[in-house]
C-alpha cells in the first residue's frame, strides 16, 4: 500500500514533531506524512495510534494529512461550488478544506459567456494530474448518465428545476433535480429555447416540453404557445400604450432582428402576439406601422407628418 493524494486511509502516527504535529505511515518503515496540528479533530491521538486521515497536497504543494472529511475523493462524482475564479487557470472549487481544488481552464467552455461564477455548482469528479496533483475534472455524460432515471410522463409541461453540466451554441444540457427519487434526470435546452446564455454550474428553471423515448427531455425556457402569446401580447399592448399616439413602427412586415432587439421575442411569437390583439381588436395595422384602435387614421398621419419621416424610417429611433 502506498499513500495517495485524494484518499482517506487508515494511518499509523509515527511520532511527534513538535511544534508542527504528527507523522503518519501507511506501513511501517514506509513512506511518512504530516499530520498539522491544526488538521486534527477532536482529541491528539498518540505514538501508535492508528487514525484515518485524507491525505492531499496543502497550499505550498506538500503533501500532508487532515482529519477533516474533505466533500470529495478519489473516485467519487460530487457538485461542488465555484469559490474563486483566475483568468488563466481556470475556476478554484470548495472542498471543505484548507486548499480550494482547480478545475482547469482546459476544462471550461471556449466562449467566456459560457463559464461559471462564484456561487455557481459543478459536477466534477477526482483526478491527478501529471505531476501527481489533485485537480477536477468535469463530469460529462459517461459519468453522469449512469446515475440518472427516466423521466415520468406526469412531468411533462410541469416547471423543474436544475443543474447545466455542459453548454454549447446549439444548446445547455442540465442535469434536473431527481429529489428521493434518484440522482437526477438527463435533459436539453435547444439554443432556441434559450431565453439568454447559460453558464455552466449555473441554476436553471425550465419547462418540460418533450420526454423523449429513453427517458431524457428536452426544455424550454419559454413559455407554452399559449401562455407566451397572452404574456407577449400584453407586453406589445403596454409598449404601444405608452408610445406618442399609440403607434409604433413595427409590425408583420419588421426583420426578425429588430424584432428580437427591441421585444427579446421571436418574429412568430410576435406574429402570434398581433394576431391575438388584433382579434381583441386592440390594435390595427398599415404598412409598417402598428396602431391602437382608438387612434384616428387623421392623428396618426399628423404624427407621422410633423416628424417629417416616413414609417419605415423610424424604426431605428425607437430602439
Amino acid at each position: 500500500m502506498t499513500l495517495t493524494a485524494g484518499l482517506t486511509q487508515q494511518l499509523i502516527v509515527v511520532r511527534e514533531a513538535s511544534p508542527s504535529g504528527y507523522y503518519l505511515t501507511d506501513e511501517p518503515g514506509g513512506r511518512e506524512v504530516l499530520l498539522p496540528y491544526a488538521e486534527i479533530v477532536g482529541n491528539r491521538p498518540q505514538p501508535g495510534d492508528t487514525v484515518e486521515a485524507y491525505v492531499y497536497f496543502d497550499s505550498e504543494d506538500r503533501i500532508v494529512a487532515t482529519t477533516r472529511r474533505p466533500l470529495i475523493q478519489l473516485g467519487e462524482l460530487k457538485r461542488l461550488k465555484v469559490a474563486d475564479i483566475h483568468a488563466r487557470l481556470g475556476c478554484f472549487l470548495e472542498i471543505g478544506l484548507g486548499r480550494q481544488l482547480l478545475l482547469p481552464i482546459s476544462e471550461l467552455p471556449e466562449l467566456r459567456e459560457y463559464r461559471p461564477v462564484v456561487g455557481d455548482e459543478v459536477f466534477v469528479t477526482l483526478a491527478h494530474d501529471r505531476t501527481g496533483r489533485l485537480v477536477a475534472k468535469l463530469a460529462g455524460e459517461r459519468e453522469l448518465a449512469p446515475l440518472t432515471f427516466a423521466a415520468p410522463e406526469s412531468w411533462r409541461n410541469q416547471t423543474i428545476e436544475g443543474w447545466v453540466t455542459k453548454t454549447l451554441q446549439i444548446g445547455s444540457f442540465v442535469l434536473i433535480d431527481g429529489g428521493v427519487i434518484g440522482f437526477g434526470a438527463y435533459g436539453f435546452i435547444p439554443a432556441a429555447e434559450r431565453t439568454r446564455a447559460l453558464r455552466l454550474g449555473e441554476r436553471v428553471e425550465a419547462r418540460v416540453a418533450f420526454i423523449r423515448e429513453d427517458g431524457r427531455v428536452n426544455l424550454a425556457m419559454t413559455p407554452l404557445k399559449q401562455v407566451g402569446r397572452m404574456l407577449d401580447a400584453d407586453r406589445i399592448l403596454a409598449f404601444l400604450q405608452e408610445r406618442p399616439r399609440g403607434a409604433m413602427p413595427y409590425s408583420d412586415e419588421t426583420p426578425a432582428d429588430i424584432i428580437k432587439q427591441r421585444f427579446g421575442i421571436s418574429k412568430a411569437a410576435f406574429k402570434r402576439a398581433l394576431g391575438k390583439l388584433m382579434r381583441d381588436r386592440l390594435i390595427r395595422q398599415e404598412g409598417s406601422w402598428t396602431y391602437l384602435v382608438e387612434q384616428s387614421g387623421e392623428s396618426q398621419q399628423t404624427e407621422e407628418t410633423a416628424s417629417g419621416a416616413e414609417p419605415g424610417d423610424e424604426r431605428s429611433s425607437a430602439d
